[in-house]
């Protein structure tokens, strides 16, 4: 895990999260802004290029880091993780590292500062047409766990300046995300949350590379696998059957299971309609499929249970998500 100071916006490499001690670190969630953006090796030539002018690095990067770091210094942090130049991205193992790691990032950060750049320091948040309720940073995909697993939360404007914390708006981001309030708040747990529920969080929420539709929501499912950029739809699908193979939750199916012959440019298993996202249920499935077992292979999905009366209610439950039964 590197993180940059926040004093020379210098990069250091620490083993984890765990390994940062007293005083943690803060965290960004920002939405990227194409060519504007510094990388690993951008900061890494900086540092080298100041060590010979005697410059401080974090005069010399971008407004976007600079400001992160001169606020997470105020606010007494000596580290700040940013995920545009805090991953080296030249290294596939690295990468997939960060990303498989990236929920814990975020819920290990003593604070998550997150970055409006369409939202004016003068909004009035609450009315129905809002900056704050258009802003782009609420349709982005990985931006869903970056508002879910850090405890605290603090919305920054255009300007840098405040606009409120997840706890003072909880409410309002329940109306524009669909997320339940409890959840944000950490008051309720993600496994508390059923399958069917926690996809729709991303019913409206967008990724630049097809694969991030899926590698985003590992965290939110709780789940890990390996990053293959360059699969396409294949990385739904295997983060369907990771989340088949830990979870008895039939609401899983409601999206239907991705299959391999799928084309790049045919429509994602998600986004659902917000119709759809509507109608699908809040609450786990309170089976007991003790005995339940799940086999996925190319596409489909077998399910073994023994005949008695639990059985009937697994096919009703099924039929409601859409999925065509045989009975063997």
């Amino acid at each position: 895990m590197w993180l940059l100071s926040t004093d020379r916006a210098e990069l250091h490499f620490f083993a984890g999260p765990e390994a940062v001690g007293e005083g943690g670190y803060a965290i960004l969630s920002h939405v990227w802004v194409t060519g504007e953006e510094q990388t690993f090796q951008d900061l890494q030539a900086l540092r080298q290029r100041c060590a010979q002018t005697e410059q401080n690095p974090r005069d010399l990067v971008s407004s976007k880091i600079r400001e992160c770091c001169v606020l997470a210094e105020r606010h007494g942090f000596q580290w700040v993780w940013i995920d545009t130049c805090c991953i080296d991205k030249t290294s596939s193992s690295e990468l997939s590292e960060a990303i498989n790691a990236m929920f814990r990032y975020y819920s290990l950060a003593e604070v998550c500062y997150v970055y409006l750049r369409d939202v004016p320091s003068d909004c009035a948040l609450q009315d129905p047409d809002s900056a704050f309720r258009k802003s782009r940073w609420h349709t982005r995909g990985w931006t869903l766990q970056e508002l879910v697993a850090p405890a605290l939360v603090l919305f920054m404007s255009s300007e840098w300046e405040l606009l409120g914390t997840k706890t003072e708006l909880a409410c309002l981001l329940q109306d524009i995300t669909g997320i339940d309030s409890d959840v944000l708040l950490l008051i309720k747990s993600l496994e508390a949350v059923g399958v069917a529920q926690r996809m729709s969080w991303a019913a409206d929420r967008h990724t630049t590379r097809l694969e991030d539709e899926a590698y985003c929501l590992m965290g939110i499912f709780g789940v890990s696998m390996p990053t293959v950029y360059g699969e396409g739809r294949g990385a739904f699908r295997r983060l369907q059957e990771e989340i088949i193979r830990q979870s008895v939750d039939t609401s899983v199916f409601a999206w239907g299971l991705c299959k391999p012959e799928d084309k790049l440019s045919e429509t994602p298993p998600y986004p659902l309609s917000k119709i759809q996202r509507s109608n699908v249920r809040t609450q786990r499935s309170n089976l007991r499929l003790r005995s339940l077992s799940l086999r996925v292979s190319k596409g489909q999905v077998r399910i073994l249970h023994p005949l008695h009366r639990e059985a009937a209610q697994i096919h009703t439950e099924l039929q409601e998500q859409g999925c065509a039964i045989r009975w063997r």
